[in-house]
């Protein structure tokens, strides 16, 4: 008799092979960083407002809020020229260790995910509260702080809001680290424009890469973007330090992802009972730190930019340098064309 854990792996790859391709990459281009033009940060979530505006959230603001950024992207390669803070807007929350931010069109108002209380609040255009949040499962609000909430998107077609727990909720089974090669049980949640819960899934990361001690280790989604037809690209983030620092790196992942009812689950699901999503690697990319690279690149935010002139789109990554860490991290930024 198959194992629980078997079972579930095997349902996985059951339905990792019956997703219908759908989103290919044309170019990666290489990241770059704007050291004179924006301040060092922990750039954690950004959001396509209009034109070459986003909004970017960091996750150790003084004040909780949004920069609003130019970012301006060259028409046909999708490289970036140049990126330039405008302004920050913020209101009275503190400390909310700001994970995502989405932008919804239709009230010109953003939401940002706050990790440490498992909230995502409503912000107007100035950057003040106006009294409405999603109204989050109990689910994830047992694994408040690190791991918990830590995406936001929102789907302009579907009309929907989309989040996702960075790692292993408690309830969920072991987290995975450097050394005990464990898969990361996700739940994928949507919300309406009424900010109501919709539909949960389940999601399973890849293994870790890495079977040795370290550092610092991060395993999970650091962000999901809507890419139309209710499709969503999901990052899968593998961040490892050694204890000498040289040798670390971060491998980043991109899966293609169709959230479809029939796999949905409940809130008190238990694992060995979940369905989960089919998956469909896109891309993946590896920055480093060594005596040669010192590319490393920790990314946390991502969203789709501008269409080219051939109609390709551009995702837009966006890293979380630890406020420019000793003079080694930057604050990079990343294009990939998409068709």
């Amino acid at each position: 008799m198959l194992s629980k854990k078997t079972l579930i792996i095997a349902c996985c790859i059951f339905f990792s092979n019956t997703i219908h391709a759908q989103i290919t990459v044309v170019k990666e281009n290489e990241q770059r960083a704007f050291p004179k033009n924006m301040p060092a940060g922990n750039y954690s979530g950004i959001a396509h407002i209009d034109g070459n505006e986003y909004a970017i959230v960091s996750d150790k603001s003084e004040k909780d809020g949004f920069h609003i950024f130019n970012i301006d992207i060259d028409s046909i390669s999708g490289e970036i020229i140049n990126v330039a803070e405008k302004a920050f807007l913020g209101d009275s929350l503190y400390n909310g260790d700001c994970e995502g931010i989405a932008y919804r069109r239709s009230t010109a108002t953003f939401f940002i995910c706050r990790e440490a209380d498992a909230t995502i609040v409503e912000l107007d255009s100035t950057g003040k509260i106006t009294g409405l949040s999603l109204a989050i499962p109990d689910v994830y609000k047992h694994d408040m702080g690190n791991y918990g909430l830590e995406s936001l998107a929102y789907d302009d077609e579907k009309h929907l809001f989309w989040t996702i727990n960075e790692s292993t909720l408690a309830c969920d089974g072991k987290r995975a680290s450097s050394t005990n090669a464990v898969r990361n049980i996700l739940r994928l949640q949507s919300f309406s424009d009424d900010l109501q819960p919709q539909m949960q899934y389940a999601y399973m990361m890849d293994a870790p890469t890495i079977h040795s001690k370290s550092s610092e280790y991060a395993m999970g989604v650091s962000e999901i973007t809507p890419v139309g037809g209710g499709r969503l690209l999901v990052l899968e983030r593998e961040f490892y330090v050694p204890k000498t620092k040289l040798g670390a790196f971060v491998q980043c992942k991109l899966y293609e992802i169709e959230p479809n009812e029939s796999l949905a689950i409940m809130p008190d699901t238990p694992v060995e009972k979940m369905y989960f999503l089919p998956k469909r690697l896109v891309h993946s990319f590896t920055t480093k730190l060594n005596i040669f690279d010192r590319s490393l690149a920790n990314y946390e935010g991502m969203c789709l930019g501008p269409t080219l002139k051939d109609g390709s789109k551009v995702l837009i990554l966006v890293s979380d340098s630890q406020n420019r860490y000793r003079g080694i991290l930057k604050d990079w930024f990343k294009t990939i064309v998409l068709k």
